[in-house]
C-alpha cells in the first residue's frame, strides 16, 4: 500500500518514447492544450493520495527474469475498496479474466512496460467504474471484440507503444465518455472510416508514430469535440479535402513527419478554432490557409519542407499572420534567386509585382 503511481498519459511525441520533437511552442507539447483542453480531460488526473485504496507494485515484487522484476499475476487478497492500481516494469504477461473480481470499486489501472500480449474479454467487466487504463509498451497485437464493452464510464485510454496493426471499431462501441484515446507507437496501417464514430466525447486522438499512408474520408467522423489530433511521423502522402470537415473543434494539428506533397486549397477552413499547426518535414512546397479573424495567431511550423517562395506563399504570410516556429530552418528551395533564404523575410519583402500575377509566380528582386 502506498502512493500511487500515475505515469503522464498526456504524453505528447516530443515526451514520449516515439522519438518524435517538435519545434512548436514547448508549452503546446508539455501541456496538450491550455486550461480548454485540460478541463475537457486533456491531462491525466491528478495522483490519488495515500491510503485511499491506492496498490503500488513496486519494481522488485516477485522473481527475476534476466534481471528484470517479473510478475505472474496480480496480487492476491487486494481490499474490495481499492480504486487504483499500478502494476509497472514487473514483466508480467498475462491476467486471468477474473483478475479484478476481488476490486470492483478499481477506477485507475496503470500495466505499463510489461509483456502483456493482450487482454482477456472477461477482464473488465467487474470494474464498470474504470476511468483510467494504461497499456503503454507493452506487446499487445490485438484485443477481442468486446474488451470495452462493459467500461462505459472509462476517460483515459492509453494503448501506446504495442504491436497492434489493426483497429478493431467494435473497441470503440461502448465509451461514450471517453476523453483521451493514444494508439501512438504502433504498426497500423489502415484506419476503418468510422471506427472513431460513437467516441463523441474524445477531446483528443494521438496516433503518431504509426504506418498510416492514408487518412480515409470520414476517419474523424463523429468526432465533433475533438480539439488535438496528433499525425506526426506516418506516411501520409496526401489528405482528402474534406479529412478535418468532421472536427471543427481542432485547436491543435500535428501533421509533422509525414510524406505530405501537397494538400487540397482548403482543407483547413473549417477549423475556425486552430491554434496550432505543425507541417515540419514534410515535402510541401505550397500551402493554402484561410485568413485569421480576430483573436490569437496562429503558431506554425513550416521548418524542412521545399517552399516555392514566390508570390503566394508571401500572401498566405500576410493574411494569416501566423507565428512561425523554428523561422531558421523554414527557406526556400525555388525560385533560384531565393533558394537558402528564410520564408519569414518573404512577409516584410516589396511586393512590387505581385498585384496582377497569378498564384505561384517569383516576384521580381532578391
Amino acid at each position: 500500500m502506498g502512493h500511487t503511481h500515475t505515469p503522464n498519459l498526456g504524453s505528447t511525441p516530443a515526451q514520449s518514447q516515439s522519438g518524435g520533437t517538435s519545434s512548436i511552442h514547448p508549452s503546446w507539447r508539455a501541456q496538450p492544450g491550455d486550461g480548454g483542453i485540460a478541463g475537457a480531460g486533456g491531462t491525466p488526473p491528478n495522483p490519488l493520495p495515500a491510503g485511499k485504496g491506492a496498490l503500488l507494485v513496486p519494481h522488485g515484487v516477485g522473481g527475476s527474469l534476466g534481471g528484470v522484476p517479473t510478475l505472474r499475476s496480480l496480487p492476491a487478497g487486494l481490499p474490495r475498496t481499492t480504486i487504483a492500481i499500478s502494476v509497472e516494469f514487473t514483466a508480467l504477461a498475462a491476467l486471468s479474466p477474473s483478475a479484478l473480481v476481488p476490486v470492483p470499486h478499481l477506477q485507475e489501472l496503470h500495466l505499463s512496460s510489461n509483456r502483456l500480449e493482450t487482454l482477456p474479454a472477461a477482464l473488465l467487466r467487474p470494474v464498470p467504474a474504470l476511468r483510467v487504463l494504461d497499456l503503454t509498451d507493452n506487446r499487445v497485437l490485438d484485443l477481442p471484440p468486446d474488451t470495452f464493452s462493459s467500461s462505459r464510464h472509462l476517460q483515459h485510454l492509453v494503448l501506446r507503444g504495442n504491436r497492434l496493426r489493426a483497429l478493431r471499431p467494435a473497441w470503440f462501441q461502448h465509451l461514450p465518455r471517453l476523453l483521451w484515446l493514444d494508439l501512438g507507437a504502433n504498426a497500423l496501417a489502415a484506419l476503418p472510416p468510422g471506427a472513431f464514430q460513437p467516441l463523441r466525447s474524445l477531446r483528443s486522438l494521438d496516433l503518431s508514430r504509426n504506418l498510416l499512408a492514408a487518412l480515409p474520408p470520414g476517419a474523424l467522423e463523429g468526432l465533433g469535440a475533438l480539439e488535438r489530433l496528433d499525425l506526426e511521423g506516418n506516411r501520409l502522402l496526401t489528405l482528402p479535402p474534406a479529412a478535418f470537415a468532421p472536427a471543427p473543434a481542432l485547436r491543435l494539428l500535428f501533421l509533422q513527419e509525414n510524406e505530405l506533397r501537397e494538400l487540397p486549397p482548403r482543407i483547413f477552413l473549417p477549423l475556425r478554432h486552430l491554434r496550432v499547426l505543425d507541417l515540419a518535414r514534410n515535402r510541401l512546397r505550397a500551402l493554402e490557409l484561410p485568413p485569421r479573424g480576430p483573436g490569437p495567431a496562429l503558431d506554425l511550423d513550416l521548418s524542412g519542407n521545399p517552399w516555392h517562395c514566390g508570390c503566394a506563399l508571401r500572401a498566405l504570410l500576410r493574411s494569416a499572420a501566423p507565428l512561425l516556429a523554428a523561422a531558421a530552418d523554414t527557406r526556400c528551395a525555388s525560385p533560384a534567386h531565393r533558394r537558402g533564404q528564410e520564408v519569414a523575410a518573404l512577409s516584410g519583402a516589396g511586393a512590387e509585382g505581385c498585384e496582377h500575377k497569378g498564384d505561384g509566380q517569383q516576384s521580381p528582386g532578391p
